[in-house]
């Protein structure tokens, strides 16, 4: 079984005994009178039962690496980066090129490898793809261990809201000073998507 959250769907464990909510849809019950509860108030979520190998679904098989396994490196990006002329933000964004990188960890990695997000994916070398790897890994850990980036009703699976939205560089800070040169944040749209960058520390 495959369970995939669309935009807005989260699983959460509670009593059995709790009273389903508008936007609940799925439990799934467990001996000690506790389920896990799919809520999805998009209702762009979905569940995918296959008796295939997991990594043959379609939606897995043509997946990027996870930025967190050995499988990802900075010599990899390089790789997969050339001849491609489309932003470096929304390159890293690409769920075939590597999974889980979404818009405010891209905007977060950008900024601490020091890479403006407009800059053309297949120009930017093999250094500084090496030191944007770093940067993925180390941002997704923090907030990993800070249980994730509360935006609107994010909650984990223990109803607790993520905290790393206080330790964001530069989304959300639009109009700001650069947290290490002062220098005025500049906003732009990639890929339909809210862009924030520092003129100074990213080049």
């Amino acid at each position: 079984m495959l369970i995939h959250l669309g935009m807005s769907g989260r699983l959460r464990v509670v009593s059995a005994n709790m009273p389903a909510g508008k936007h609940d849809h799925v439990d799934f019950h467990f001996e000690d009178d506790q389920v896990l509860r799919l809520s999805d108030p998009r209702r762009f979520g979905s569940i995918h039962f296959s008796s295939d190998p997991v990594e043959a679904h379609w939606l897995l098989k043509n997946l990027g690496p996870e930025p967190l396994s050995a499988d990802f490196s900075g010599e990899y990006l390089h790789h997969v980066s050339r001849h491609r002329r489309q932003a470096v933000k929304t390159f890293i964004m690409n769920a075939q090129v590597v999974v889980g990188v979404g818009n405010i960890y891209a905007n977060e990695s950008l900024y601490r490898a020091g890479i403006r997000p407009r800059n053309a994916a297949g120009r930017i070398s093999k250094d500084r793809y090496v030191e944007l790897e770093r940067a993925i890994r180390s941002t997704l850990e923090e907030a990993i261990a800070m249980g994730g980036t509360t935006l609107r009703d994010y909650v984990g699976s223990d109803g607790k809201p993520g905290y790393f939205r206080q330790e964001l560089f530069v989304y959300g800070r639009e109009g700001k000073r650069c947290l290490r040169c002062e220098t005025i944040l500049k906003g732009i749209r990639l890929g339909q998507r809210a862009t924030v960058y520092c003129p100074y520390c990213q080049h």
